[in-house]
């Protein structure tokens, strides 16, 4: 089987208390459809969490207006670490998870009277697009963005969906190129720009020197889920004049406080699997087989970028519909690349917390 990168599955982020941050999740980007939710140990994890098993409780959250997921992540064996210095524009990881948006504009009104941290106001990006920043109550930085390929209009009051990509910060773009545009697919170059942003006056050391890099890709995403999660862009930064860049979880857990990892739904992890150790990236976590997550499974392995950043790959085989009546979706019969139909995406809605 070829392999399929079908789209952007989730942003895990770590977090001290799982139920209370969903919560705003829910109010400001109306992330509301529980795929899963479980308490457990995480023994695959032990290179990234110090050699010894920790535990954890996760939740996965989906918005049926479309985007990836949110894998909020908690442990319960260990408090969830900060990062022991200040994070600023041009650290290594990732920085900021990109939202869409209906009206960019509409959702920062929104948030600004809803008493969300918003920075500024929204400003565009060089390819003239809207977008601005705003932190939720953990300081995780969101990028809230012009956004495509709507599955439902769900009426939320923000007129956000969920996931639409990442800003990442890197030390070498045209290193890192070989990773995003060649393995995951993010081949269309949106623009390449190089000097002070106004857009980013708002955020830590912003206002200097960067080289910027959207990618996205041309084609719509196959696969199951691909309807449901659409189209993403990856944004890739890199400071030109700071000299003191650190990685964003230097001397912390996989787990810890922030963006884990950027998580993401493929088919053909045997042919991904090769392709990335012929391209320098080697997979360094492998489950090797169906990995039960109590109401999912799959299959799930990591890379690294040039410079450590976490990129998951998870290969479904299960999912909940409606755990009630045991219905479950079973992927692993299924055509590559086929699209699920639309009636059995929208059931997963039938999970929404309001």
């Amino acid at each position: 089987m070829k392999k399929f990168i079908c789209g952007i599955q989730q942003m895990g982020i770590g977090v001290p208390d799982v139920q209370e941050i969903w919560k705003w999740y829910r109010k400001f980007f109306g992330v509301d459809v529980r795929i899963f939710e479980e308490a457990a140990e995480a023994p695959l994890m032990t290179r990234y969490t110090g050699g010894d098993i920790h535990s954890r409780t996760a939740t996965l959250a989906l918005s049926m207006q479309g985007g990836g997921g949110f894998e909020i992540w908690q442990f319960t064996s260990r408090p969830t670490v900060k990062p022991s210095f200040d994070i600023q524009l041009g650290d290594y990881g990732l920085y900021a998870c990109r939202i869409k948006s209906r009206d960019v504009k509409a959702s920062y009104t929104f948030m600004k009277e809803n008493g969300a941290d918003v920075l500024g106001k929204p400003q565009t990006a060089p390819d003239g697009s809207w977008n601005f920043f705003v932190k939720d109550p953990n300081g995780n930085l969101f990028n809230v963005v012009e956004g495509s390929g709507w599955f439902k209009d769900t009426k939320h009051p923000a007129k956000t969906g969920a996931v639409a990509g990442a800003l990442i910060g890197v030390s070498d773009i045209d290193k890192a190129l070989t990773l995003y545009q060649d393995i995951l697919g993010y081949e269309t170059v949106a623009y390449d720009y190089t000097g002070v942003s106004d857009c980013f006056g708002v955020l830590p050391k912003g206002d200097g020197k960067f080289r910027r890099i959207l990618l996205t890709h041309k084609d719509e995403r196959q696969g199951p889920f691909s309807k449901l999660l659409g189209p993403t862009q990856i944004e890739l930064v890199q400071s030109l004049e700071r000299t003191d860049c650190k990685k964003i979880f230097e001397n912390r857990y996989w787990g810890d406080w922030g963006f884990i990892h950027l998580c993401f739904d493929v088919q053909g992890m045997d042919a991904l699997q090769k392709e990335c150790e012929e391209k320098g990236f080697p997979f360094t976590v492998d489950s090797g087989q169906t990995f039960d997550m109590g109401e999912a499974g799959g299959r799930f392995s990591y890379i690294e970028d040039p410079d450590g950043t976490w990129i998951e790959f998870v290969e479904t085989h299960k999912v909940p519909v409606m755990k009630k009546l045991g219905w479950y979706i079973n992927l692993k019969n299924r055509k590559p690349g086929k699209r699920l139909p639309n009636f059995m995406l929208h059931a997963m809605g039938l999970n929404r917390v309001k």
